[in-house]
């Protein structure tokens, strides 16, 4: 079997003019994969929205119930970023829903990858930053509630802080939190995760690459977690709208490379979400997005998975 893939084909609803930059990278990211001969139609995997019960497991059932309404508050919702539609509540579901299939999918051939996901801003009982579920937060739980796995590595580098999921994971030792970001950047207020690498703004390719190389063997060795939960966003990227870090296309293929490499040589799971990535040229960001994707081809056939 080659690499498995979830798809989210809602991903391309309508939204307002102002609101597109966000969404429709799901839909095109999809459709390049399959132009680029990355992946073929029969490595997609479209999945099903999960359970109130375990969408409960991390967020309080006032706040689900409000956001599945539509009754928010106006100033919650402005927190989120995003207009309230019945279509976004629909996306919203679906999306934690691919990572909760992604991560399992991983568990039984040792790699797998979102086309979405990576909602880490959203908290317990409000959303932020474009985040509603928080899909890892989720999954780390749904998993461990499945009895699927125990000890799971949630590797953030989102160029923003996993703020949402460092608060949910703050007294869970079997869920270790770590989020490499850009110190001067969103949120203002930063949350603690089991470590955090803040980063200067306009770090580049070495540098950022030489960080992570220092840090990321020595936890899976020390932690050895049953999986590694990935948020591979993009917006490191120096192009990207709300960035502030100095990477290449290069050095988030090297990124990825690098990532995946590490933790499949040590046996070790992985499931990857596509995470931040934010520009006015659609088609670029589509293809930083698909970086993840073509590192994760090799990967897996370079590994025999």
């Amino acid at each position: 079997m080659d690499l498995p893939i979830i798809y989210h084909p809602d991903y391309v609803a309508p939204l307002p003019e102002r609101h597109r930059f966000p969404m429709p990278k799901f839909g095109k990211l999809y459709e390049l994969l399959l132009t680029d001969s990355i992946a073929t139609p029969e490595q997609f995997h479209i999945p099903n929205p999960p359970s109130t019960e375990w969408i409960e497991l991390v967020h309080t059932p006032d706040y689900i119930q409000c956001y599945r309404q539509g009754t928010l508050k106006p100033k919650a919702q402005r927190r989120i970023g995003l207009p309230w539609s019945t279509a976004l509540v629909n996306r919203t579901c679906t999306a934690v829903g691919g990572t909760i299939l992604t991560a399992q999918l991983a568990l039984t051939h040792g790699l797998a990858c979102n086309t979405a996901g990576g909602t880490h801003h959203a908290f317990p009982s409000y959303g932020s930053g474009f985040c509603i579920f928080n899909d890892l937060a989720i999954t780390a739980r749904v998993l461990q509630q499945l009895g699927l796995v125990q000890k799971i590595l949630i590797l953030d580098l989102d160029v923003h802080q996993g703020d949402g999921t460092a608060f949910i994971f703050q007294n869970e030792p079997k869920v270790f939190t770590f989020s490499m970001h850009c110190e001067a950047n969103f949120p203002g207020t930063k949350q603690k995760s089991d470590l955090d690498i803040p980063l200067p703004v306009g770090m580049d390719d070495d540098a950022y690459l030489q960080t992570l190389a220092k840090y990321l063997p020595d936890i899976l060795s020390e932690f050895q977690p049953d999986l590694v939960l990935y948020d591979a966003g993009v917006d490191p990227h120096a192009s990207d709208r709300f960035g502030k870090l100095a990477l290449t296309d290069t050095g988030i293929y090297r990124r990825e490379m690098q990532v995946l490499s590490t933790c499949i040589a040590g046996s070790y799971p992985v499931a990857s979400v596509i995470g931040g990535g934010y520009s006015d040229n659609l088609n670029a960001l589509i293809y930083r997005h698909s970086l993840l994707h073509r590192a994760a081809s090799e990967v897996y056939h370079q590994y025999r998975l």
